[in-house]
């Protein structure tokens, strides 16, 4: 077995809240291990709404810390990643069966308000007999409310995080498994097994369990310990479509239930639509769509749409575990979305339970506040003000950004430079790797995938297989045919 250099912190979970700990940590000056079981983002966080909001139905619930906090992190995140993202416009069709204006009005006024709001337009009224927002939406609907939000590319926040965390120090070691971990002279002695079977020990001060849905995992069977508290699964489950609206807003629709449905525009002429709120007590692992789903969210959507949608349009359909913290709320949807820890023992074991993506870096500020009584040396807290690799943009510009390298690479085609420009930000140019024109980026695999943008997340971003690469790192997978996605899969080794 090899023995690794002891180090400072060992994080468990190549999630959003993993990896966001490990970056954070790595940057305050301590020395971190990162491990994935998987591929970084394989699980729940390349499969959530994708969305970085404040959660305007969390008013409701009287969750107002928890909305702040969101609406807050929208702006620091606009600010660190303009590439991955950007400000959408939610359309919300007034619906009084289900709350009454009033009552709309005073949540979106909240919303405005709650957070500081600066760079995101405020909400407004739309007449949708008149205003182009209307035309798909039913005649008996006739106002609308609009707001702010942000759409993220959730997966790819992922990687940009284990990326700085690597370029600060940490190691990041993917699809490699914590197998056991054991308080010893005073130190985690913490045990690792790679997919190949290949192993490692190494001893650390401290160990982050950022698991998700396997935090329980992490703490009765790694560790043989226990905690008081508990996690709640949830599932929630996606359909894409095609985009059947015109323009860039999006949509949110109140269900009967007194739920809300997200209909986002999606990879250029696609919509994705979720998500629904239903117990889940499997294995993390086999999480699925099932028919009631697809059922209820078309059900959800058709309500409102002159032209309903039928079940033949979906194109694709993705199903997430959320692992929430367990409050004993009845309903599912109710279940609070705030984070909290555990911090057992010494050296300490700090678990993550719950948490939204939209509030990783402030969970990951939380969670280093928590061991600093381990570590009176660590640095304060820095990701605030600090871009994620490729956000470095003057004044978080991207649009000036996407015009300087549309300027600066004339060969290369305007959709290629923004799907270069999106995913990747001012790092485009090592993507580039050199090339001078569209054949310097080599075998050309179908829509805008390229060998350069392959060779590219294999070398910088951990992509072992086709999936990686076409799933997470990318959403290619979506404009590829079923030979298309085997050529890319054969070019990678299987």
């Amino acid at each position: 077995m090899q023995e690794l250099k002891p180090v400072d912190l060992v994080v468990i979970g190549g999630g959003i809240n993993g990896a966001g700990i490990a970056r954070d940590a790595a940057g305050r000056g301590l020395s971190v291990i990162l491990c994935e079981k998987d591929d970084l983002a394989q699980g729940t966080s390349s499969r959530s709404g994708k969305l970085i909001h404040g959660g305007l139905r969390y008013l409701e619930y009287y969750e107002f810390r928890l909305v702040r906090e969101a609406l807050i992190e929208r702006e620091v995140l606009l600010n660190a990643a303009p590439h991955i993202v950007w400000p959408m416009r939610f359309v919300l069709p007034h619906s009084p069966e289900q709350r009454p204006a009033w009552l709309v009005r005073l949540g979106l006024f909240l919303y405005d308000h709650l957070g500081g709001r600066r760079k995101l337009p405020g909400c407004r009224n739309i007449d949708l007999r008149r205003d182009p927002e209307g035309k798909s939406i039913r005649d008996e609907f006739t106002r609308a409310f609009e707001y702010s939000d942000c759409w993220v590319d959730d997966a790819r926040l992922v990687s940009l995080n284990a990326l700085d965390a690597k370029e600060r120090g940490a190691l990041v070691m993917t699809r490699t498994s914590a197998t056991a971990a054991r308080r010893v002279d005073g130190a985690w002695e913490v045990e690792f097994t790679a997919a190949d079977g290949a192993q490692s020990k190494v001893r650390a001060r401290a160990i982050a369990n950022a698991a998700g849905p396997w935090v329980e995992n992490v703490i009765n069977g790694v560790a043989g310990s226990n905690s008081p508290r508990r996690v709640r699964l949830v599932k929630g489950s996606h359909i894409i479509v095609p985009k059947f609206w015109w323009g860039p807003q999006a949509y949110l629709f109140q269900n009967d239930d007194k739920r809300v449905i997200f209909v986002n525009p999606y990879e250029g002429d696609m919509a994705l639509i979720g998500t629904t709120d239903i117990p889940y007590e499997g294995r993390a692992e086999d999480v699925a769509i099932d028919e009631r789903e697809v059922d209820y969210l078309l059900a959800a959507i058709n309500r409102y749409l002159k032209s309903p949608i039928t079940r033949d349009k979906v194109i694709h359909a993705f199903s997430g575990v959320r692992p929430l913290y367990d409050d004993n709320a009845e309903n599912p949807s109710a279940v609070t979305r705030d984070y909290v820890f555990d911090v057992a023992g010494e050296p300490p074991m700090l678990s993550v339970f719950g948490g939204k993506i939209t509030t990783y870096r402030k969970l990951a500020e939380h969670a280093l506040e928590k061991l600093k009584p381990f570590f009176p040396q660590m640095k304060p807290a820095w990701t605030a003000a600090a871009p994620l690799p490729g956000g470095d943009m003057p004044d978080a510009d991207f649009e000036r950004f996407l015009s300087r390298l549309s300027e600066a690479t004339p060969w290369l085609p305007d959709e290629l430079a923004h799907h270069y420009a999106r995913l990747y930000g001012t790092r485009t140019t090592d993507v580039l790797n050199g090339a001078r024109d569209v054949s310097g980026l080599g075998q050309h695999f179908g829509g805008l995938l390229y060998q350069a943008e392959i060779d590219y997340l294999r070398r910088a971003e951990w992509a072992l297989t086709a999936e990686d690469v076409l799933d997470r790192r990318t959403k290619h997978g979506l404009h590829l045919s079923a030979g298309q996605r085997e050529a890319v899969r054969r070019y990678m080794g299987g």
